[in-house]
């Protein structure tokens, strides 16, 4: 199982550069141990969160143009949500 997250982990970062999602912000929770970055392009947002010296297992959470919290469990997920929120943009 961890093969497969730091897969989906590589996989998300390799596309992000691709199309050239930027950081937006970074922050540690110290009462959890949990880091939080947030990355964006255009109109789109996603939040990547892991526990320190565990990077190999993030969880990917994006959000729909309603508010509603998406969670990324493949690449086709994170893909799916991010053309869909450009195609709502016309």
């Amino acid at each position: 199982m961890n093969k497969l997250r730091a897969s989906l982990h590589s996989r998300v970062h390799n596309w992000m550069d691709k199309i050239g999602f930027r950081l937006n912000s970074s922050e540690v929770i110290k009462k959890t141990g949990v880091k939080v970055d947030h990355y964006f392009f255009k109109t789109f947002n996603f939040i990547e969160q892991h526990k320190l010296g565990q990077a190999e297992k993030p969880e990917f959470i994006c959000f729909d143009t309603y508010g509603e919290k998406i969670k990324i469990r493949s690449l086709l997920d994170l893909q799916s949500a991010f053309f869909e929120n450009l195609s709502e943009l016309k």
